[in-house]
């Protein structure tokens, strides 16, 4: 009995040993195996790396572009900058001018006195005319200069071309000052541009009135007055004619230039006979009178020509309509 159990526990042993060498093996192989890879569903066909440039050259795509808007940008708020600039230099010179007629206009001792010192010298003027009449009829008192003054209305044509701006402005606010200073008192101005254009929108198709006051703010916008022109002042004389012509008024226009760019002398004395048509004593309502300003002589020579065309029709229009045409050096 003792030898049988001897062999059973051998046998026990062995089973043992066998099951736990195969339990052993077992937690080896997965210790040594790869449990955590990553199963491969799909492989891209783009490469990475492309990917990449591509993004890169988009993103130096959208900086060149943000660059030039920055660019302009800047640019239009520097122009911003230069027109609120324009602005209140235009909003100031308002106000004072605005400022300065509210002073003259209130103070009525003062418009009393200029307006009886201008009917005096107007009276003194007149006076004079009859006592020179009187001594001998032949005499026309009526011309200063060789220019009428018998109008009581004054329309000046401003030729506001760069030509006449940059050579002759300063020239033509002195030529027109000196026109007003020979008409001590009228019933109505009017300053329109060679186009036609109104410097005081207000006064469309009306007179302004003539005050010391108003000459000074005449004067004054004169000095940076600055609309489109063509170099020709046929528009201009003829809105003037068609918005003024009144066959109960005394009217001149006086026409500041230097240049003629339209195509046809001829047909533009023409359609001012039209407009401004003769009385039966041959003379017509409405005075054309002309002030021709130099062009300088180093000035390309299409200046030249267009200088000589303005000096042959202003010569033309004045010598028909009863007006003087001067030409300066």
């Amino acid at each position: 009995m003792r030898k049988k159990d001897r062999e059973n526990d051998a046998f026990n042993l062995s089973f043992l040993d066998v099951i736990t060498c195969g339990f052993g093996a077992i937690i080896l192989l997965l210790m040594i195996a790869r449990i955590g890879d990553i199963t491969v569903l799909e492989v891209s066909d783009m490469s990475l790396s492309g990917i990449v440039r591509e993004l890169q050259t988009q993103l130096f795509e959208i900086r060149g572009e943000t660059k030039i808007l920055n660019r302009e940008l800047n640019a239009k708020h520097e122009q911003i900058s230069v027109w609120e600039e324009k602005v209140a230099r235009l909003q100031s010179d308002l106000k004072y001018t605005k400022t300065r007629y509210d002073e003259l206009a209130d103070d009525s001792s003062l418009n009393a006195i200029i307006t009886g010192e201008l009917e005096l010298a107007l009276q003194s003027l007149t006076d004079e005319m009859q006592r020179l009449l009187a001594q001998k009829n032949d005499i026309n008192t009526t011309l200063v200069g060789g220019i009428p003054v018998d109008s009581e209305y004054i329309i000046f044509i401003i030729d506001t071309s760069g030509s006449m701006v940059n050579a002759n402005w300063n020239k033509m606010i002195n030529q027109l000052v000196a026109t007003l200073d020979v008409y001590p008192k009228v019933k109505g101005i009017q300053i329109m541009s060679d186009m036609g254009a109104y410097m005081f929108s207000q006064y469309r198709r009306k007179w302004i009135p003539d005050t010391r006051g108003r000459r000074r703010v005449i004067v004054n916008t004169l000095r940076s007055w600055n609309t489109f022109s063509n170099s020709s002042p046929v528009e201009g004389i003829t809105r003037a004619i068609r918005s003024f012509y009144d066959p109960n008024k005394k009217i001149s226009i006086y026409v500041f230039g230097d240049e003629f760019t339209g195509r046809s002398i001829k047909e533009v004395v023409r359609v001012v006979d039209q407009l401004n048509p003769k009385d039966a004593n041959g003379k017509t309502k409405i005075r054309i009178h002309a002030v021709g300003f130099p062009v300088p002589a180093t000035a390309p020579e299409h200046f030249q020509i267009t200088r000589k065309r303005f000096a042959t029709l202003m010569r033309e229009l004045t010598h028909k309509n009863g007006g003087t045409f001067v030409a300066l050096n």
